[in-house]
């Protein structure tokens, strides 16, 4: 969308509040106040690119932890249907709930084209290589899910700001576990950016 409002590096995260799988509410803050946050938005739950993300993420846990990274995962299904999921693919993460889709808009995460969400060769590529070697169709989003919405990674340090914010640019280009790991040429997510703006 021409229109969309992307979130740079070092810009305040934007902090709302959000369901958790018991459908309590969550302040996003209260998770990056201690440990760099990776927050991690889904597109629907039947989407092959992310279910190979969430599981990449998983399977990087115990590192991402080593790291001292913490990982919630944020879907647009309900508080029931996201715990649901989270229980059967990413028990180890913090799964929440946005279904009016707020954090989506704040991240700047909106509906895709529909070259981003299925025209692109690029997905029907990775369509094809996930039917092959994990069995991953593409399916019809669970009611409440839209097959368009866009998905998208953020790291955000201790001081609540964005160290990484990582925009698809189309849904089978989510970004490298070793990227959220080691950062941009080595990058220290702990360390805040103190650098003085250019006049």
């Amino acid at each position: 969308m021409s229109n969309t409002i992307h979130l740079k590096f070092n810009d305040p995260a934007p902090d709302l509040t959000l369901l958790d799988g018991n459908g309590k509410p969550l302040q996003l803050s209260s998770l990056w106040k201690k440990h760099v946050l990776v927050l991690a938005f889904t597109r629907h739950f039947g989407c092959p690119q992310c279910k190979e993300m969430v599981d990449q993420l998983i399977d990087a846990h115990h590192s991402l932890t080593g790291r001292g990274l913490r990982l919630a995962i944020i879907s647009h299904a309900s508080a029931e249907s996201a715990k649901a999921f989270c229980d059967q693919r990413a028990p180890d993460a913090i799964c929440l709930a946005d279904p009016d889709r707020s954090a989506y808009r704040a991240y700047g995460l909106y509906r895709g084209s529909f070259w981003q969400t299925i025209l692109s060769p690029h997905i029907w590529t990775s369509n094809r290589r996930l039917a092959r070697e994990k069995g991953f169709k593409p399916e019809v989003p669970p009611p409440g899910q839209d097959a368009y919405q866009m998905s998208g990674t953020f790291v955000i340090g201790t001081d609540g700001r964005i160290r990484l914010p990582y925009y698809y640019e189309d849904i089978a280009d989510h970004p490298p576990v070793d990227l959220l790991l080691h950062g941009v040429m080595g990058a220290d997510w702990k360390r805040p950016f103190d650098a003085k703006p250019l006049v």
